[in-house]
């Protein structure tokens, strides 16, 4: 079971930046899936996540407005479109999947992290 992460690097702030992760060695189409990150010096964070269907999204507070979750259950891939970046927004950034009802709290399943950092 495979949940790799990619599109991080450096951005300025008001910027866009596309991650993507997709699954492997397991299908998700059945599975919620989503995003934390973690700050330098923070606790990881739940920043987004989407059903298997695409029905049902949320976001955290920082994020909503500026983040948008999507996902295309033939790749098994899940994307997380950030517009509007702030420098607060710099963080190791990890792809979850798990059962809806613990994507956004305790998801069993995690990726390698991708790294964005926002420029002031």
């Amino acid at each position: 079971v495979q949940l790799q992460a990619s599109g991080g690097g450096l951005v300025q702030a008001g910027g866009s930046l596309r991650l993507s992760c997709a699954a492997s060695g397991r299908t998700f189409s059945r599975d919620a899936m989503g995003w934390f990150r973690q700050g330098l010096g923070n606790e990881r964070e739940f920043v987004a996540a989407i059903s298997w269907s695409g029905s049902w999204r949320s976001y955290a507070v920082p994020a909503k407005g500026r983040f948008t979750i999507s996902r295309d259950n033939a790749k098994n891939t899940v994307y997380l479109q950030m517009n509007s970046v702030k420098p607060e927004d710099t963080a190791v950034y990890y792809c979850v999947a798990d059962d809806v009802v613990l994507i956004s709290s305790r998801p069993r399943y995690w990726g390698q992290g991708t790294l964005v950092t926002v420029s002031s």
